[in-house]
């Protein structure tokens, strides 16, 4: 069984005189942050001068400063920005004002892993990634609870480094559901496989070839993105909350059967082998090549990919569907 570390595992006080330099104010940025204050802990934040969250950081809070600026003061640096954004933030403004002694972290170890960021010796290197987007990150925390979360050392110079990545973890609320010890190998290569071939990727693919055979057999495109799109937050709630036993025991026989007769149908061992692939181009680096060489070359072909998407007939569908829905704006 792999190692899960919870409340009574974490010592807080063993950050609570250091200094929190979060480096990013979006998504996890803010989350982590606001957490973190919230825990009763020294926390600023790093931006680049011009940003539009700096008075948005300002307004939570919080002294605000240059990423070069906050990574001098700071005994812990959270770097909490996009993946092909990090490296050269890290280079110009991070890796010249590094210490003996300090702590650098990050909530994914795509930059670690594929070296694309090679921290000096001297310091902790650790990872905290919440297993959830930041504003869910902040909404359980401020009810109470906390997600799950994993840890991960790369670099261990004050023997201290998992510690204190446990710390950091109670600060932003995961030691509330569970922490695991995994590796930035694991953790990086798990995340993007996950994304790829099921969360992201595969559920979308997946879910538009399902709309696109109904509206090509005749049937109501409306109709269509009920059973296709809009019901699925209903299987995946139920998955969340008790797994696939759950689901099958909630929904009707005849979904049950359907769904083990006919799902191997859909997704056979000729998807298994393209996932596969999938996991082979994330474990040899070509997927990070790629999205790497992408940015550099203007993203030419991401926002190609964007535009055909966000044009794809189940969208409009959907906005029109989701406009008479107003209580899904509520929720959000």
């Amino acid at each position: 069984m792999a190692e899960m570390y919870y409340e009574e595992d974490a010592d807080l006080s063993l950050i609570k005189d250091k200094t929190i330099g979060i480096i990013g104010y979006g998504s996890q940025g803010h989350a982590h942050a606001l957490n973190l204050k919230d825990s009763g802990l020294n926390v600023q934040i790093g931006l680049y001068e011009g940003s539009k969250s700096w008075a948005v950081a300002e307004k939570d809070g919080f002294t605000v400063k240059t990423a070069s600026e906050v990574a001098k003061d700071s005994d812990i640096i959270m770097l909490l920005l996009h993946d092909h954004s990090m490296a050269s933030v890290y280079k110009e403004s991070i890796e010249p004002n590094l210490s003996s002694g300090n702590t650098l972290m990050f909530a994914h170890g795509f930059n670690i892993h594929y070296k694309t960021i090679t921290p000096p010796k001297n310091i902790d290197v650790s990872m905290i990634a919440p297993k959830a987007p930041g504003h869910r990150v902040r909404e359980v925390f401020v009810k109470g609870g906390g997600v799950p979360g994993l840890i991960a050392v790369h670099n261990d110079a004050s023997g201290k480094a998992h510690s204190t990545g446990l710390a950091y973890s109670r600060g932003i609320g995961c030691t509330r559901a569970g922490v695991l010890d995994t590796t930035f190998k694991e953790e990086t290569e798990t995340d993007l496989f996950g994304e790829q071939a099921v969360l992201c990727g595969g559920v979308t693919q997946l879910v538009k070839a399902a709309f696109e055979t109904l509206v090509e057999a005749g049937y109501q495109p409306e109709s269509a993105y009920f059973e296709c799109l809009h019901e699925l937050k209903l299987i995946v709630d139920l998955l969340y909350q008790g797994g696939m036993e759950y689901m099958r025991y909630s929904v009707s026989d005849t979904a049950e059967y359907g769904d083990y007769s006919r799902g191997p149908v859909v997704v056979d061992d000729h998807v298994k082998q393209n996932m596969k692939k999938v996991l082979s181009d994330i474990q040899d680096g070509s997927f990070a090549k790629e999205w790497i060489s992408e940015n550099d070359e203007g993203r030419h072909k991401f926002n190609q990919l964007r535009k055909e998407n966000t044009t794809h007939p189940i969208e409009a569908i959907g906005k029109e569907l989701r406009e008479m829905m107003p209580f899904l704006k509520e929720s959000d």
